[in-house]
């Protein structure tokens, strides 16, 4: 009956539209919806300071990196779920064998003062991500010391690779520079350059001069490129004004010097989402909140018995962790791969807080509750069940490891917290594995590419970033192919299988993955999210941002 009259209502309804629509007819009477266009400035209040608009000199500055995503451009960027798509490339083509990648550039891509973007272009700029003296970490200077870069023609580019290795596209997305305006420079001379406070890039915006107070650079300006290959913007001008904290940001807003805040959480959080003004927008961090298990740490060598991992697992409370230490900013974890990325495998089970399960599996092990004395432990053997686990020392990752420690002790589970400072963590526990237990985050940034082969491919065990020392050859052989495979339907193929292995082998625990925020005045509009790699990826579709708009009829009689 109840599904009866649910299907009166919705014939109720549909007929009320239809009418509305005929007397729309009769009348004259048009339903319209906004068309955007061109006009209008977005001023945002970056949290961080200026140093130098250069993407060569940008890798440790998220500030820098926010405005060099607007000016300057690169061969390749990204779609939502972390495809490559063109960008300054207009097309490319990869040899059967994966060892070369032939790029042609778009004719109608310029730089800001006019010159054309050349393949030479993208040959000097790896030069100088390459240089010895080059800010860039080592292992990614070693990486391009490895591929031949040479320019065929002036729109024609090639890669050349000593191995295949398919995640190398994920390499290409950082900004090119001209040559024509900086060769000649040392890489120590640029450094110093005029250029990196008047830039010259081949971006949606170009830079049109810096706001300063004192002799202190406190913002810049960038207008609307007209030339940009893509077509132009709809916004006209894009200002930051630099804060350094959050709450400064914000009360800019209040003031009306601004109309974003470029990263939001905590109580400025909570304060912009009761803000009918604004709107937030949430994107999931390519980061994982872990616990890593020392598989091969004799001291514990019960951490080698899935069943017992899986118990860990099902005793924490994930949903109200996620309410209570990260406030709802974050998701819950399933698997080491991003919720957003292609790879990802939508059947991936999830394991949910079930402390009855979790002591049946210790039970089903042997591990029996310990009523002697104080507080109940779980015993095998005259073993209890203890270890330690190491974590950052910081008040977030503290509170997080406590509530863990708190929700295996009602398992019988004893864990002793060792905080310490990340150099620590690295240097003194995961990378000589002297650790039994960490709780760490991996980090994807900047890294669109899901390949998880650096984390637990078995290779990886010896010299590499496989500090859980999970052997798995079946896991890691799809790891391996993934690799060098180009077909993306195979590869996600293959990770959907690392996945199905990894969830049921459980070798270390995935948590939360963080959730990044930043707001901006209701009267913007056009803002999609993509995928996030970088905090600039909120721009991802900046071109497409508008204030002002005209009524569909307005725009059709232009």
């Amino acid at each position: 009956m109840k599904q009866f009259r649910w299907q009166i209502i919705i014939i109720f309804i549909t007929g009320l539209i239809v009418g509305l629509l005929l007397l729309s007819e009769q009348t004259g009477f048009r339903l319209v919806s906004p068309v955007p266009a061109r006009g209008g400035s977005y001023a945002e209040a970056l949290i961080g300071n200026f140093q130098r608009l250069n993407p060569v000199l940008d890798y440790y500055n998220p500030a820098d990196r926010d405005v060099n995503r607007l000016i300057y451009s690169s061969l390749i960027k990204y779609d939502e779920k972390g495809l490559p798509k063109a960008d300054l490339a207009a097309e490319w083509g990869i040899s059967f064998d994966g060892l070369t990648y032939n790029f042609a550039l778009k004719e109608n891509a310029f730089w800001h003062d006019g010159a054309p973007v050349i393949a030479e272009d993208i040959v000097f700029t790896i030069d100088l991500m390459r240089d010895p003296s080059s800010v860039y970490p080592e292992d990614l200077k070693d990486f391009w010391q490895q591929v031949d870069v040479i320019a065929l023609e002036e729109k024609q580019l090639q890669f050349r690779l000593q191995e295949p290795f398919t995640p190398f596209i994920d390499f290409l997305n950082f900004g090119i520079l001209p040559k024509h305006i900086l060769s000649g420079m040392t890489y120590d001379e640029m450094v110093t350059s005029e250029f990196n406070l008047n830039p010259i890039g081949s971006g949606p915006y170009q830079f049109d001069g810096a706001i300063t107070e004192a002799g202190e650079i406190k913002g810049v300006v960038l207008r609307v490129n007209e030339n940009f290959y893509e077509g132009p913007a709809f916004l006209e001008e894009i200002v930051f004004r630099y804060y350094p904290t959050q709450e400064a940001g914000y009360n800019a807003y209040l003031n009306g010097g601004v109309q974003g805040v470029s990263n939001v959480s905590g109580v400025v959080l909570t304060d912009a989402l009761n803000n009918d003004d604004l709107s937030v927008y949430s994107i999931i961090e390519p980061e994982i909140s872990m616990i890593l298990f020392n598989l091969n740490n004799n001291n514990v060598r019960f951490f080698q018995e899935k069943e017992l991992r899986k118990s860990l697992l099902y005793a924490i409370d994930r949903k109200g962790i996620l309410k209570n230490v990260y406030k709802g900013q974050g998701v819950i974890a399933d698997v080491p791969i991003l919720r957003n990325s292609w790879a990802n495998f939508e059947g991936n089970q999830r394991i949910d807080q079930d402390n009855q399960r979790a002591v049946a599996l210790l039970r089903e092990i042997g591990f029996v509750s310990d009523q002697e004395g104080g507080e109940a432990a779980r015993v095998r053997d005259g073993v209890r069940l203890s270890f330690s686990m190491v974590h950052p020392e910081d008040s977030y990752h503290s509170a997080l490891a406590t509530a863990i420690q708190s929700d295996w002790k009602k398992i019988g589970v004893e864990v002793t917290l060792i905080p310490v400072t990340y150099q620590e963590l690295l240097l003194d526990h995961l990378q000589p594995l002297t650790y039994e237990a960490a709780l760490v985050d991996i980090n994807y940034y900047r890294s669109p590419d899901p390949d998880p082969y650096p984390f637990w491919d078995q290779s990886q065990q010896t010299g590499g970033q496989n500090y859980s020392q999970w052997e798995n050859r079946v896991a890691s052989q799809y790891l391996e192919e993934a690799r060098v495979i180009r077909d993306v339907e195979e590869r996600a193929k293959l990770y959907r299988n690392f996945q199905v292995i990894f969830s049921d082998e459980m070798p270390a625990l995935p948590l939360f993955f963080p959730v990044y925020s930043f707001a901006v005045d209701s009267s913007i509009q056009g803002i999609r999210l993509g995928a996030m790699y970088d905090t600039g990826d909120r721009f991802w579709n900046v071109t497409e941002w508008f204030i002002i708009a005209q009524t569909g009829s307005e725009a059709g009689s232009e």
